[in-house]
């Protein structure tokens, strides 16, 4: 276990690196957020091909990260396509000057290897175990809880893209769909997602991986999602206060009446 977890952790940090040169040929550190969730199917893979125990689990949930990894991954792409560098990154360049290049490698992007390798931890854990040899109770419930999240994910970004894709709706607040029951689906779904996967690597009696789906949460409601984002939505965007009075941060909760 020790040395797939430090070839695992070698592979993150190499990826990153990679990325790193990337972003200081372009300029552009916010390249990072694309590989984010190609990071994991890269750990997943390596880690399926690096073991070889004979289950049916290893192989679902190395299909499953992939198929989240790679929609994740476009659909950043496809949303962030010609508009430059994020204005987190741009902020951070414009005070640490020269040094941002270098700086960023270990702010921005070995930070990143670091959590990705420690978020990974259930879907590490199941590729290396070899008991259960077949599915169990615990699997069925990490496939539909990965279900939901994987739904509020996708749909809470497709509605998103629809309503930001028409003129009139700029400067309004999306309220429907599955914004009208939390204000941020996808990130709900993305942690879903991963208690998903921690639920396979409680099949395997992987138990110890919980801090993985933890970090991820914290990380979406307190750090890089959910707080981060409202931070500024409440200056930007008329109507936004009275959206969060009436509706639930990050759990899917009917609205509130004004």
């Amino acid at each position: 276990m020790a040395s797939l977890l430090a070839i695992t952790l070698a592979t993150a940090v190499a990826l990153m690196v990679v990325v790193w040169v990337g972003s200081v040929v372009l300029r552009d550190v916010s390249i990072v957020d694309r590989f984010w969730g190609l990071g994991f199917v890269l750990l997943a893979w390596v880690a399926y091909v690096l073991t070889d125990t004979d289950t049916t689990r290893r192989l679902l949930v190395v299909g499953l990260v992939s198929l989240w990894g790679v929609r994740l991954s476009v659909h950043i792409t496809w949303r962030n396509w010609g508009k430059g560098e994020d204005y987190r990154y741009r902020d951070m360049r414009d005070k640490r000057g020269a040094t941002f290049p270098l700086s960023s490698l270990f702010t921005v992007f070995l930070l990143q290897a670091l959590i990705l390798w420690v978020v990974a931890a259930p879907v590490v854990q199941v590729q290396r175990a070899s008991q259960p040899a077949g599915l169990t109770w615990l699997d069925v419930l990490g496939v539909a809880v990965f279900g939901i999240g994987f739904l509020f994910e996708t749909v809470g970004d497709w509605q998103l893209a629809r309503f930001k894709s028409d003129p009139s709706n700029r400067g309004k607040v999306l309220d429907s769909g599955l914004w009208r029951y939390t204000r941020h689906p996808n990130y709900f779904g993305d942690a879903m997602v991963w208690w998903g996967f921690f639920l396979f690597a409680l099949a395997t009696s992987g138990w110890w991986t919980i801090y993985g789906p933890i970090i991820m949460t914290a990380l979406l409601m307190k750090v890089s999602g959910v707080a981060l984002l409202e931070r500024s939505l409440k200056e930007t965007k008329p109507g936004y206060r009275e959206y969060v009075e009436r509706t639930n941060a990050f759990f899917p909760w009917p609205p509130q009446k004004a």
